[in-house]
């Protein structure tokens, strides 16, 4: 296998590092919304430079970058397609990185499928006040106006934070379509904020029962409330915080969190 090599994995395209005869577990990279494996690169860098032969691999989700769209863009869907990919790549129970929307399928991933750990990169599971917003906001993101939506979520995260090198990455390296947004924030729109929780509480506990370790890295203090809520449900669960990063930690520290996959 050619290091860096890019590939079609069943139905979604993903860059392909190292080889998969080595004794660690593979790392499975899944990016946020609108943007697409580059936003893995510097990671990758990190990592490769202590493991060359780890396997790891940075995913397009559907949509993005050059995987095709794909019917559904539910969280559970995604998953199963990333496992099918690769368990006929042959890649068992990796570590599942995600980041933004990406933590939210790695987090599906490890519920259902052999898994040996997740770090999830600032992605709350309760998305209670985001989705109520989102409530708010739905007559502008499904009308010609909808980018004023996009722009309001790109206003918070904290880009002015990262390193030239990151920033222009995150501005430039994106493909936001009225129509992706609407598929992947469809559970926020048609289901309640409950419902969301119960669905994230029943994974939670299905990760814990698979003793799967979970780390949570957020790019700010975490609220003590959602602090109290994810390690009553998963008490070994990590929480590393790195203030000021933003909602982009990977891009400002990779280095932390190549420390977190490879001790």
């Amino acid at each position: 296998m050619t290091l860096g090599q890019y590939e079609l994995l069943g139905r979604l395209g993903a860059r392909v590092h190292g080889t998969r005869h080595g004794n660690e577990p593979p790392v499975v990279l899944l990016h946020g919304l609108t943007y697409d494996h580059r936003q893995w690169d510097t990671l990758i860098d990190e990592l490769t430079a202590r493991e060359p032969d780890r396997l790891i691999v940075a995913f397009d989700l559907p949509g993005h970058g050059r995987s095709p769209d794909a019917e559904s863009c539910r969280p559970a869907d995604i998953a199963l397609s990333v496992h099918r990919c690769l368990d006929a790549f042959g890649a068992a129970a990796p570590i599942v990185v995600g980041h933004s929307f990406g933590a939210v399928v790695a987090t599906a991933y490890a519920a259902v499928h052999p898994a040996a750990g997740v770090v999830d990169i600032d992605q709350p599971l309760l998305a209670g006040a985001f989705a109520k917003r989102l409530g708010e906001l739905e007559p502008v993101l499904r009308g010609p106006r909808w980018r004023d939506v996009w722009d309001e979520q790109l206003a918070a995260m904290g880009i002015d934070a990262l390193p030239p090198r990151a920033r222009e990455l995150v501005r430039t390296a994106t493909t936001p379509r009225q129509d992706l947004l609407l598929a992947y924030w469809r559970e926020l729109l048609e289901e309640t904020p409950e419902e969301l929780a119960r669905r994230r509480t029943w994974q939670l506990r299905a990760i814990r029962g698979a003793g799967v370790d979970y780390t949570h890295v957020a790019g700010d203090e975490v609220p003590p409330l959602y602090a109290r809520w994810l390690t009553a449900l998963l008490p070994t669960a990590r929480i590393v915080t790195l203030p000021g990063s933003g909602h982009f930690p990977h891009l400002l520290h990779p280095a932390v969190i190549a420390d977190l996959l490879t001790v």
